[in-house]
């Protein structure tokens, strides 16, 4: 992979022409044991490419964070598998699945996690410290044209409570970015921000996975956004499917119109 996560083009394509599966489940189950056992993935079959971005959409408590910890092997399944570029993680110990998550996955939460008593600059690096224990001056080169790239330039060295919500998610994002994974997995990026900068901190996602060519997945409640991925799985019942965005806008216009007579009614 290249200096700035540019996949490589033996990378980018597979020998049928379509660019490599860097994440694969195979009748992935999940069931939170408790005085009641509340089963929530009943068996689920996805692939995601490199330069894909999907979204992910379902109703509040269908699973969606469920899967995506799943995903970024933050949550062990009940049953199933789960592929991270062609790995079975299941066969890894604690220590290589750690490797596996510094290397291969990014992650973007709602609410940016940076450490207040760094920069900017410094929560940025933090992956590679973290990871190698030090910064190569040219991965520092790297991080800092980054972070310039997505507005960040002259806010390097400001710490968290110095800069606004948005500022702060864009630099989570140079933060998933930082070890140049396969695949980074977004939980509502947008869902804690202002309208405008929710649309400004998507498109830098869009726009980074376009050019680096490493695959998003993001769970998301906006509609919008919803419409502007490549692809839009649905969870509902434990179990996902993807939709098309001409089902999608159906879903919404009826949504629409339910709450339409709800509103309605009550007048």
């Amino acid at each position: 992979m290249s200096e700035v996560g540019i996949l490589t083009e033996s990378e980018r394509v597979t020998a049928s022409g379509a660019p490599p599966v860097v994440v694969e489940t195979r009748g992935l189950k999940k069931t939170y044991s408790g005085k009641v056992d509340v089963p929530v993935l009943h068996g689920i079959d996805i692939q995601i490419r490199a330069e894909e971005f999907v979204a992910v959409i379902g109703q509040s408590g269908s699973g969606k964070t469920t899967l995506l910890n799943l995903l970024g092997a933050l949550d062990v399944p009940t049953g199933g598998t789960v592929l991270i570029n062609g790995i079975d993680i299941s066969t890894l110990d604690e220590d290589e699945l750690a490797r596996l998550r510094s290397d291969q996955v990014g992650f973007i939460f709602q609410f940016h996690y940076l450490l207040d008593e760094f920069t900017c600059l410094e929560n940025s690096l933090m992956p590679i410290t973290i990871r190698h224990g030090d910064v190569t001056e040219e991965e520092r080169e790297r991080i800092m044209s980054l972070l310039a790239r997505v507005g960040l330039g002259d806010r390097m060295d400001n710490r968290p409570d110095e800069m606004s919500g948005g500022e702060n998610q864009r630099c989570a994002i140079v933060r998933a970015l930082a070890c140049s994974p396969k695949i980074i997995l977004a939980d509502e990026p947008t869902g804690n921000l202002d309208s405008r900068s929710g649309e400004e901190v998507f498109e830098l996602m869009r726009e980074m996975n376009r050019e680096s060519g490493v695959a998003f997945v993001m769970i998301t409640h906006d509609d919008r956004l919803a419409q502007a991925a490549d692809r839009i799985l649905l969870i509902e019942d434990g179990l996902i499917h993807e939709i098309s965005k001409e089902e999608h806008r159906e879903r919404m216009a009826g949504i629409a119109r339910e709450r339409a007579v709800l509103r309605s009614g009550v007048i």
